[in-house]
C-alpha cells in the first residue's frame, strides 16, 4: 500500500512525514529531496531547514546545520559561528 493510493497513511504514527511525494510519505520541512514542497531539491552544498534550502555553511540562522544560530554580531563561516 502506497500514499499515492491512500494518502492517510503519513498522518500515521511512525510515517516519516505528512505529505506523499512519489509514492513516499515525506517531511517537506527536513527533506532535501522535496523541501517545502514535493520535487524540490536543494543543491549539494545545502540542506533543508524549516521548507526552505539554506547554505548551513554561511547562513548566521542554520550556521553547521538547521537552526543553529549564531550569536547577534557573530557571522557564519565554513559552518561555524565566528570562524577565523
Amino acid at each position: 500500500m502506497t500514499c499515492d493510493k491512500l494518502p492517510r497513511v503519513c498522518r500515521a504514527r511512525g510515517s516519516a512525514g505528512l505529505h506523499c511525494c512519489r509514492k513516499q510519505c515525506v517531511n517537506v520541512m527536513t527533506d532535501n529531496q522535496n523541501c517545502g514542497q514535493c520535487g524540490k531539491k536543494c543543491w549539494f552544498d545545502q540542506a533543508c531547514c524549516g521548507g526552505s534550502c539554506v547554505n548551513v555553511m554561511h547562513d548566521p540562522k542554520n550556521c553547521g546545520g538547521c537552526n543553529k544560530r549564531c550569536k547577534k554580531g557573530c557571522f557564519c563561516q565554513f559552518g561555524m559561528c565566528s570562524y577565523a
